[in-house]
């Protein structure tokens, strides 16, 4: 049964990190209404997991392709995941 819901890994890079991409990325999640979070990675780009209904993930997505305005974003890779239970709210890590 489809159940309209999606969860996404998405891994963001160009200048993502030292620009406030983390805590943007939760401020925007919230205002979208989806669950997950976010980090920094060792290699200078930014994960993010991402899950709700369909089309809020799809505009979370979108999203990560603007960033915070001091960011540049070059790429957003994403892949589909599977989630035995949904984060219940967006966090940094």
């Amino acid at each position: 049964m489809d159940t309209g819901l999606r969860a996404v890994r998405a891994r963001v890079t160009g200048r993502v990190q030292g620009v406030c991409f983390r805590a943007w990325a939760r401020s925007e999640a919230e205002l979208i209404g989806v669950t997950g979070w976010v980090r920094n990675e060792r290699d200078g780009s930014v994960t993010a997991l991402i899950a709700g209904p369909k089309g809020k993930v799809a505009m979370m997505v979108d999203a990560l392709w603007e960033g915070p305005a001091a960011a540049s974003v070059n790429y957003v890779a994403t892949e589909e995941t599977d989630l035995a239970a949904p984060p219940l709210r967006f966090s940094i890590q």
